[in-house]
C-alpha cells in the first residue's frame, strides 16, 4: 500500500512525521510520502497516486476537500482522518475494498488512538463479501451488488460459494475456518466453472469473484535451502493471514534458474516457477523498487524479487508486499491489476 499523510497544522505535521516512521518498518506499506498545508493543490494529486490518503486534519477540511474528488467506492483510494492530537483515527471513505477499516484498526495501534469504523457489516461483526474479496485480492465482476450480499449477510442467510473441483481453493477453506461466525456458508462443486473463479449467490443475485494474479518474487544467496525460502514465503503471507495456496506464480531473475532451493520449492508447492531474462529486468522501471547498488553492480539490474515480481503479475501491477530479508533469503509480493 502507497500512503500519503497529509496535515495542516505544526502539531499535525509532527503526528504525520512520528506515524512515517512508523510506518517504514511495515512491509506491506510500500512507502509513505508527507505533505504539508495547501489541501486544495496536494488532494487532487494524491488521491490519483496513492492507495490511502491519511488527513491529520479537521473533518470539515478533508469532506470539503474530497468531495470534488469522491468517483465509486471501487477506484476511490482508502481515506483516514485523524485529530493533531491523535486520540482518534476515523476510517472515512472506502472502507472494504480500498482497505481503509483494516489500514484504520492498524494506524490507531501504532499511535494508541481510538479507531472510528461505522460500515454496518464491521459494527455488527459480519463479514462483507467485498472484505472477503479484498482480503483474498480477488475482483468483483459487479459491484453494485455489493450492498445486497452485505445486507443478506446481515441478515443471517446463507451465502453459496461454487468452485472448481480440479483446483486447489485451501486458502478459501483456511478464510471460512477463520471466520466461521461471521458468515453462513455453502460449498458447491463445478467443473463447468473457470478455475481461477468463485462463483457466490444469495436468492437470485450472484457475483463471480476472480482471482487475481498473486506472484512472490524471491531472491536468495546461492545454495539456500527450500526450507529457508519456504520459511521466508510463509511468514511473508501470514502477513497478510493468507494461505500459501494462493500465490500463483513464484519467480526470480534468471541468474537463480539453477538454484535449487527456489526450484525445489515450486515442485513441493506445485506453484510454478518462472525466471525473467536480464534484458527485461534491465528495462524495468519502477519508482516503488528498492535499488540495490550490489546486484546493479554485478548483474545490471535495479533488484531481483522485486522487479521479477511485478513483470510476471502484468502489466500495471503493484506491490503488496516489499522486499524483506529472511537470513539470506528476500521476499516480495506483487498482484496483477
Amino acid at each position: 500500500m502507497k500512503i500519503a499523510i497529509v496535515s495542516v497544522s505544526k502539531k499535525g505535521k509532527k503526528l504525520a512525521f512520528d506515524l512515517k516512521e512508523k510506518l517504514n518498518s511495515d512491509s506491506t506499506i510500500i512507502k509513505t510520502d508527507l505533505y504539508h498545508k495547501n489541501v486544495k493543490e496536494i488532494f487532487p494529486i494524491v488521491f490519483q497516486e496513492y492507495d490511502a490518503i491519511i488527513a491529520v486534519m479537521a473533518s470539515g477540511i478533508l469532506i470539503r476537500s474530497i468531495a470534488p474528488l469522491l468517483n465509486s467506492k471501487v477506484t476511490d483510494p482508502a481515506i483516514l482522518n485523524i485529530d493533531d492530537n491523535g486520540n482518534f483515527v476515523i476510517s472515512t471513505l472506502s472502507g472494504h475494498l480500498g482497505g481503509a477499516n483494516k489500514l484504520t484498526n492498524k494506524i490507531s495501534k501504532l499511535i494508541n488512538a481510538t479507531p472510528v469504523i461505522t460500515t454496518s457489516t464491521d459494527v455488527n461483526k459480519k463479514l462483507g463479501i467485498d472484505i472477503l474479496a479484498n482480503d483474498l485480492f480477488l475482483s468483483i465482476d459487479n459491484t453494485k451488488e455489493i450492498l445486497f450480499f452485505n445486507k443478506a449477510i446481515l441478515e443471517g442467510k446463507e451465502i453459496s460459494f461454487t468452485i472448481n473441483p480440479n483446483k486447489n481453493f485451501n486458502y478459501l477453506f483456511e478464510y471460512f475456518n477463520n471466520n466461521t461466525l461471521e458468515i453462513n456458508v455453502s460449498i458447491f462443486y463445478s467443473t463447468k466453472i473457470n478455475t481461477d473463479e468463485i462463483h457466490v449467490k444469495v436468492e437470485e443475485h450472484e457475483l463471480i469473484l476472480k482471482e487475481k494474479k498473486v506472484v512472490a518474487g524471491i531472491g536468495c544467496r546461492r545454495g539456500k535451502s527450500c526450507e529457508d525460502i519456504y520459511n521466508g514465503l510463509k511468514k511473508s503471507l501470514d502477513e497478510f493471514n493468507l494461505d500459501i495456496s494462493r500465490v500463483t506464480m513464484l519467480t526470480s531473475a534468471e541468474i537463480k534458474k539453477d538454484e535449487k532451493g527456489i526450484l525445489n520449492l515450486s515442485e513441493k508447492l506445485n506453484i510454478p516457477v518462472n525466471f525473467v531474462e536480464l534484458d527485461k529486468l534491465k528495462l524495468f522501471k519502477s519508482n516503488d523498487i528498492q535499488k540495490s547498488e550490489f546486484v546493479k553492480s554485478k548483474f545490471g539490474i535495479d533488484g531481483v524479487c522485486e522487479p521479477s515480481a511485478l513483470i510476471m503479475a502484468g502489466f500495471n501491477s503493484k506491490l503488496i508486499y516489499k522486499k524483506t530479508s529472511y537470513d539470506g533469503v528476500t521476499i516480495a509480493i506483487a498482484i496483477s491489476n
